[in-house]
């Protein structure tokens, strides 16, 4: 069995659906399952269990002979949720606890840790497992999966196979249910689609230009094709970055979105909020040198591809991967 925790969520249900593709049957899904706009992800997908994540525990401790991997995805991902209790018990400690038994029972383990961890990107991209405790993420959602990364490392007792992923920008089909958290290139074609024009935020650094803050955009396809790898791989263990290694800009990710749907550009700057300005990272570029080191070799998803792809086969379709 190969468990996937945030089951019903963008990622987890698109790691359940190329686990599929690879012939993996035996899928336990692991999550609340209360919100029914999240759930269409899971339709169509090969499953043998769902979990309440609150079972979790319990059911690890009843079925850990059958486990043969855990995928720990499931987290509370809203970067402007600021009830750190509430952030400590569903990323941090939650975590620690299934940490905690897939060390007792030897059970291999990938979990989603965040570029969010960086914050501004002081002292770098880089994932280097020595200078942890010198990252300031600039809110608490960042805060709790460094703290849970620091935590880890720690610990004296592992599972023989482990992997902490930072993932930075994922975008890609199964997002529809996330709101505002949900990638820039699904509110640019709701946006586009709607008024014909995408609104971006100005700069307020005089290093960029209006539309050349950058980012490291990951399609959700690669992510899910290095848990397979890890999965396969199982050893190596530490804390990886998960980006593309190529910050683009958002101008850029925006006219890929308006050349996917064959219409003329046309981008309005608005200022950026004013709550958020002093927090706004300006850039992000994931350092892959590591995970390239174990072995990892397949190419990245050019952004404009990407773009394409999920405009194409699932926006304008409202179809799910």
């Amino acid at each position: 069995m190969i468990v996937v925790t945030g089951a019903a969520g963008f990622i987890g249900s698109c790691l359940i659906s190329s686990l599929n593709k690879k012939g993996f049957r035996a899928i336990v899904a692991v999550d609340d399952f209360s919100n029914e706009e999240k759930n269409k992800n899971l339709e169509e997908k090969q499953i043998i269990e769902r979990v309440d994540r609150d079972d979790f525990f319990g059911w690890i401790e009843n079925n850990q002979k059958q486990i043969e991997f855990i995928f720990h995805l499931g987290a509370r991902t809203d970067t402007t949720e600021f009830d750190r209790e509430l952030l400590w018990k569903l990323n941090t400690n939650y975590s620690k606890k299934v940490f905690e038994l897939c060390a007792l029972y030897q059970i291999p383990l990938v979990y989603a840790s965040s570029a969010a961890t960086y914050g501004l990107g002081e002292i770098g991209y880089d994932d280097d497992e020595s200078r942890l405790s010198e990252l300031k993420p600039l809110n608490p959602y960042g805060e709790s999966k460094n703290e849970f990364d620091i935590w880890v490392l720690q610990q004296e007792k592992k599972p023989f196979f482990w992997a902490g992923l930072k993932f930075f920008n994922v975008y890609g089909p199964n997002e529809y249910h996330k709101g505002r958290m949900a990638s820039v290139i699904l509110h640019a074609y709701h946006q586009i689609e709607k008024t014909g024009k995408m609104k971006l935020f100005q700069s307020h650094n005089p290093a960029y230009k209006d539309g050349e803050q950058m980012r490291d955009f990951v399609y959700v396809m690669d992510v899910c094709s290095i848990c397979l790898f890890l999965m396969h791989h199982r050893k190596d263990s530490g804390i990886y970055n998960l980006g593309s290694g190529r910050a683009r800009t958002f101008k850029g990710l925006v006219l890929a979105v308006f050349n996917a749907l064959e219409k003329t550009p046309e981008i309005e700057f608005i200022p950026t909020p004013e709550d958020i300005r002093d927090k706004y990272q300006y850039f992000t570029e994931a350092n892959m040198a590591k995970l390239r080191s174990i072995g990892y070799d397949q190419p990245f998803t050019e952004l404009e591809s990407g773009v394409t792809d999920y405009v194409q086969l699932y926006l304008s379709k409202k179809t799910y991967f």
